[in-house]
């Protein structure tokens, strides 16, 4: 059985597929949305479904987490609470919610997570949720190093989730408004219609444009690889990947690249385990640059750090190939040892700023010839920065089978006095074993090596042998066919047990503790009569709606740790930022259809507010 500490890598799954192959890959749980009530409505699955990845998961103790983490409206929650009897039902060991109406349901045994939607910054509201009977909570993005460490030390006993790849919204998770207030989208309804990565003009309280048309609020994506180690020592348990919208390519490559990552770590450090069992065996090299991404960032985590802002494009950039060398009619030179393909997606930044992106045509030598609709070449130049955006011979590879996970097993073969008896004992400890009487028959020649390549062939199954000891009264004929079958038996039981002794994650305690505020306004995302019972009973007195029902007037809409003065060079607690005299605050963002947004800009806390 495992020993210290346990890690765990959780992928998305957008369906079944996704999740199955995210195990395959590595992950030691992943988190997929049911048919309703998730943050990601486009990525929504039947009970059945779910129920099926809870089996495939299972067997290799991987766990599968259920987001339910919509607010609710009071027409809803009776359908939500028979959803849940039906996840629980189903085999779903956790469900991750942000509604606090779920708390006065009649739930079934089953573990809470709070959802990063909760905005989870402090350590007083770690211990609150904790106390309400939440056993994990997903940390707000934005948290740096250090406060995690504080968070982690002033509450030991809860589990702390944390993003480190993928995709980033700007605002504070569960505190973004806009797509709601512009388009009618609630974020907080699983609905966002990503206003971060629209263009925008910064201007000045007189008018005067200093950025047009340019990616102001859309980030680079997150990558964490590096600090996986840094974040276990702080208290981190769970890894998590962002990418309930991406492809099954995606998740399987950045899955197995997470899951090498944090093996070599588990490699040197004995006190933390791997949450799960098995060995995965991707058939590639994974490599998140390969994969969407729109550069990365590792955000925060080491405090404010110019990699974070990308303010040309929200679409993906990909694996940087080296500075372009020379241009032909029609085709290009790149500098650098990397492999060009026919088929492939390139792509560079002109001297606007904007991406360009091309197709390969062929590939001669050192040549890369391009797909062009005449033959005039883009405006690329000598020593611009060449990037693929679209890997083919990685999307191949991926479109296959391209990894295996099985589970070790030790095989004991034993003569026994009315004929033979295999035992199967996995890495978990689990024991399975098969008899059969046989008339004892004795061998003129040694038979040892066969009964190991017979009993050894586990190739149909998903286990792996590491070891066959046989103990035999000597030199004995025993039919291949018979070890086959035995073989098959006693797999069968194993795998059958394995699922049998499946314990599912218990939920926490529920008590009343006092929430750290008195008062809630509409950033408490209470959308529903149970949940602003939930909140008085914990002592708030005063409780607003949530903007997705009333909207105020005017309100902030975003809430960011991305500072546009600060990336700007114009923040004075930047090194060397200084204010320009003639750009005149309060500064605005406008979008191409005269919508306006004013900022703020709050240095106490370091954030930037965007208010209408």
């Amino acid at each position: 059985m495992k020993e210290g500490r346990t890690i765990e890598l959780l992928a998305p799954a957008r369906n079944v597929e996704c999740g199955i192959e995210a195990i395959k890959h590595g992950a030691d749980a992943v988190y997929i949305g049911a048919g309703r009530f998730g943050a990601r409505q486009a990525a929504g699955n039947s009970v059945e479904d779910i129920a099926r990845l809870a089996g495939f998961a299972h067997f290799y103790g991987a766990k599968v987490y259920v987001t339910v983490n919509t607010i609710l409206k009071d027409s809803e929650l009776a359908d939500a609470g028979k959803l849940i009897w039906q996840l629980y039902e189903a085999g779903a060991d956790a469900l991750l919610i942000q509604d606090m109406a779920v708390l006065k349901m009649n739930l079934p045994p089953i573990a809470l997570h709070a959802s990063t939607q909760c905005d989870i910054r402090s350590a007083d509201k770690v211990r609150f949720l904790a106390d309400c009977g939440f056993t994990r909570v997903v940390l707000a993005r934005e948290l740096s190093l250090d406060d995690i460490r504080s968070i982690h030390e002033a509450c030991p006993d809860v589990e702390l989730e944390c993003f480190v790849h993928g995709a980033l919204c700007v605002s504070y998770s569960g505190q973004c408004y806009a797509s709601q207030y512009c388009f009618g989208r609630s974020a907080n309804r699983g609905e966002c219609a990503q206003f971060c990565r629209l263009k925008f003009d910064l201007v000045d309280n007189d008018d005067n444009v200093i950025i047009k048309g340019k990616h102001l609020l859309s980030l680079r994506d997150m990558n964490r690889m590096d600090s996986l180690e840094e974040l276990m020592d702080a208290g981190v348990c769970s890894f998590k990947i962002e990418g309930r919208l991406k492809d099954v390519q995606y998740v399987k490559n950045v899955t197995a690249a997470y899951s090498q990552a944090i093996d070599k770590i588990l490699a040197h450090r004995n006190e933390y385990a791997r949450a799960s069992s098995g060995h995965s065996v991707p058939h590639f090299s994974p490599d998140v640059s390969r994969s969407f991404n729109r550069g990365f960032t590792s955000y925060f985590l080491h405090g404010r750090t110019d990699d974070i802002y990308s303010f040309g494009t929200p679409k993906s950039i990909g694996e940087k190939m080296g500075p372009v060398k020379e241009v032909g009619r029609g085709w290009i030179k790149v500098s650098g040892f990397k492999a060009f393909h026919n088929g492939d997606g390139l792509c560079f930044f002109n001297s606007q700023g904007e991406l360009e992106g091309y197709r390969v045509n062929r590939v001669e030598g050192n040549r890369v010839f391009l797909f062009l609709d005449s033959t005039d070449m883009p405006s690329i130049k000598p020593g611009t920065e060449l990037y693929r955006n679209y890997d083919i011979e990685l999307e191949k590879v991926l479109s296959k089978e391209s990894a295996t996970r099985k589970i070790g097993v030790d095989i004991l073969f034993r003569e026994i006095p009315s004929g033979y008896e295999v035992v199967m004992t996995d890495e978990d400890g689990y024991k399975a074993s098969a008899v059969t009487d046989w008339r004892k028959e004795d061998a003129r020649t040694p038979q040892e090596d066969n009964i190991r390549t017979q009993l050894s062939k586990l190739g149909g199954t998903r286990f792996e042998a590491s070891d066959v000891e046989i103990q035999l009264e000597g030199e004995r004929f025993i039919p291949s066919s018979l070890l086959s079958d035995m073989r098959r038996s006693v797999a069968d039981k194993l795998e059958s047990l394995r699922l049998e002794s499946y314990a599912r994650p218990l939920p926490g305690a529920q008590a009343t503790p006092q929430y750290p505020v008195k008062e809630l306004s509409y950033l408490g995302n209470v959308m529903n009569a149970q949940a602003r019972t939930f909140y008085q009973d914990h002592g708030v007195t005063s409780v607003d709606d949530a903007f997705e029902k009333s909207q105020p007037g005017s309100a902030t809409v975003m809430f960011c740790r991305h500072c546009i003065k600060y990336a700007l060079g114009l923040c004075t607690k930047r090194p060397g930022g200084t204010p320009q005299p003639n750009i005149r605050e309060p500064l605005y963002l406008n979008l191409p259809d005269g919508r306006q947004f004013s900022l703020k800009f709050d240095c106490y806390r370091c954030q930037m507010e965007i208010s209408y």
